[in-house]
């Protein structure tokens, strides 16, 4: 297992152990960016997330939220915003919010752990950013 591996690991689990449910990912967030991971790009469907690390790059692959030839669906700015608001309330599991994404037509969202930003994408070149919130943590 190589260092970028075992770094990123070592800090998702630390992550998780002190994550509160509600506000959850600014916690996973800067406990991310304090471990040295730059960036991370999920792609939607496949559920493929790509982490940018200082130790390297680690890719790790998810159940995909689809199979077979599928259209995609328009994105739908308001129903991404509810997805998010559904997910930082903590009424929603991980799964349920990437789901919800797709179904708002995401295909990627990008997370910039240094400017404390996210960006989701659709397919026609839509993009919504949003900022979360610096936390402190343990």
């Amino acid at each position: 297992m190589s260092r970028a591996i075992e770094n990123l690991e070592a800090a998702q689990r630390r992550a998780m152990a002190g994550r509160p449910k509600i506000g959850g990912f600014p916690y996973l967030a800067e406990t991310l960016r304090r471990a040295g991971v730059t960036r991370n790009i999920w792609n939607l469907p496949s559920a493929q997330s790509l982490f940018i690390t200082n130790d390297g790059s680690v890719v790790m692959q998810g159940t995909p939220l689809v199979s077979g030839t599928v259209d995609v669906p328009p994105f739908d700015r308001e129903a991404l915003i509810t997805a998010l608001r559904t997910d930082q309330a903590g009424n929603s599991t991980f799964p349920e919010f990437l789901a919800a994404s797709w179904r708002a037509g995401v295909l990627r969202y990008d997370v910039d752990f240094s400017a404390r930003t996210v960006s989701y994408y659709g397919s026609n070149g839509e993009e919504y950013v949003e900022k979360y919130p610096a936390v402190e943590v343990e």
